[in-house]
C-alpha cells in the first residue's frame, strides 16, 4: 500500500507541474480552451440511497476488502473498532475532457481516487470507520469555466454525494459522526451541510466538518451551514477549513473566482473574509512553528515508500483566510499549482496533526 501511496504523489506531482506549465505558457484562457469541455452535460439517470447500498458504490466502506482508507504510515495504524463513522468525499479524480461527468465505472478515475484515499482520508482512520462514495464528480475542466453546463456537472455530482450520505446514516446507525472532503469533495460537503445537516438532528451528531481546500465566507456560507467555526482544539461540532500556499503566495486565482459568487446566505461573497482553522494548532486565524507539526507526509528519495517527518512545515492564517506555510518545502519542491498553491498537498502537510485533531474532537463530543 505504501508504493501505491507515493503513485498517487506521483500523479499529483503530475498534475501539478502540467497545470502549472501549462498556465504560464498559455496562460488561463488556453488552459481553459483545452480542458473544458465542450456541448452539454449528458442526461444521466439519478442515483439512489438504495443504490448506495451496493458495496461497488464505496471506493472505501469499513467492510470492503482492500479499503484505501485503511493505509497507514510506518508507525500509525487503524483502528479496530473505531467508535465514529466518517464520509469522506474525494477530490477531483476525472481529467477527461469529452465529457461533463465521470462515469461510475470509469477505471482512471476510480483508481486515482483510491490512491487520494490512502493519502488523504486515512488521517481519520483512528477515530472513524470509513465511507467514501463514488460519484459522477465534475471533470477538472468544469472548474475553469463559467459555462452553465458547469453549474450542471456540478450539481448531478453533488445529487449522487447527497444519495450517498443518505445511506451513511442508515449503515452509521447512532454512532457520531465527521465529514471530511477535499477540493471538488469539499464543495460537495459545504452544500451538503447547508442543505441537509443544517437545523436537523444530524447537526448534533456531528464531531468536526473538515471542509479543507474550498474556500467558505464567514459572512456569506458560514451561517446556513449548520455548524459554527471551530475556535479551539478541544471542541466538537464545529467547522475547519484552510487552503495552502507557500510563500510569495498569490492566491488571485482562487478569490477572484470567490469574489464572483455568492454563498448560501444569498449575499455576495466578494471582499469577505474566508474561513482558515490552522491545522497545527486547530485554532482559527493562527500561527504555529514548523515545530509543532506533528507529521507531513513524505515520500522517500527512491518513490517506494512514504514516512511522516514532524517539524517541517509551519503554518499561519493571513490576509482574507489564506494558510502560509513559509518558504516552500524542499520535498515538494516546484510540484505546485500557480501561485505557490500546495493545494494537492493541504492534507498530507500536516496528515499526523489533523489525525490528532479528529482523535480530540471525539474525546469531546457528547451526544
Amino acid at each position: 500500500m505504501a508504493r501505491k501511496f507515493i503513485y498517487a504523489v506521483a500523479i499529483l506531482i503530475m498534475l501539478g507541474v502540467a497545470s502549472m506549465f501549462a498556465y504560464r505558457l498559455y496562460g488561463i484562457q488556453l488552459m481553459r480552451q483545452f480542458l473544458v469541455p465542450a456541448g452539454d452535460v449528458a442526461d444521466l439517470q439519478p442515483v439512489s440511497p438504495r443504490d448506495y447500498a451496493m458495496a461497488d458504490m464505496w471506493i472505501a466502506r469499513p467492510d470492503k476488502p482492500g479499503n484505501p482508507a485503511l493505509w497507514t504510515p510506518a508507525g500509525q495504524s487503524a483502528a479496530a473498532s473505531p467508535a465514529a463513522a466518517l464520509f469522506f468525499i474525494h477530490p477531483t479524480s476525472f481529467l477527461d475532457t469529452k465529457q461533463w461527468n465521470a462515469p461510475l465505472d470509469n477505471p482512471d478515475a476510480n483508481a486515482r481516487a483510491e490512491l487520494f484515499l490512502r493519502g488523504q482520508a486515512s488521517a481519520f482512520n483512528a477515530s472513524a470507520a470509513i465511507w467514501a462514495p463514488r460519484y459522477r464528480q465534475a471533470t477538472f475542466g468544469a472548474f475553469l469555466t463559467s459555462k452553465a453546463q458547469a453549474q450542471k456537472a456540478l450539481d448531478l455530482a453533488y445529487r449522487d454525494v447527497a444519495a450517498a450520505f443518505e445511506e451513511f446514516l442508515h449503515e452509521a446507525g447512532d454512532r457520531p459522526i465527521i465529514l471530511a472532503g477535499h477540493s471538488q469533495g469539499a464543495l460537495h460537503l459545504a452544500r451538503l451541510l447547508s442543505e441537509r445537516v443544517a437545523g436537523t438532528p444530524i447537526a448534533r451528531r456531528v464531531v468536526a466538518a473538515y471542509v479543507v481546500g474550498w474556500p467558505v465566507s464567514l459572512t456569506a456560507d458560514l451561517p446556513k451551514m449548520g455548524l459554527p467555526a471551530c475556535t479551539g482544539p478541544n471542541q466538537a461540532g464545529c467547522i475547519l477549513s484552510w487552503q495552502s500556499f507557500a510563500e510569495p503566495a498569490d492566491p488571485a486565482l482562487i478569490i477572484d473566482t470567490f469574489d464572483a459568487t455568492t454563498g448560501f446566505t444569498g449575499k455576495p461573497r466578494g471582499g469577505t473574509k474566508m474561513l482558515c482553522t490552522n491545522p497545527l494548532t486547530g485554532k482559527p486565524n493562527d500561527s504555529a512553528p514548523a515545530s509543532a507539526n506533528l507529521g507531513s507526509l513524505i515520500p522517500d528519495l527512491n518513490l517506494q515508500s512514504a514516512h511522516l517527518e514532524p517539524g517541517r512545515v509551519p503554518a499561519r492564517c493571513d490576509g482574507r483566510g489564506i494558510l502560509k506555510i513559509g518558504t516552500a518545502p524542499p520535498d515538494f519542491g516546484q510540484y505546485v499549482l500557480p501561485g505557490n498553491n500546495y493545494h494537492v498537498f493541504d492534507y498530507s502537510l500536516f496528515w499526523a496533526n489533523v489525525r490528532a485533531d479528529a482523535a480530540r474532537r471525539l474525546a469531546a463530543y457528547k451526544p
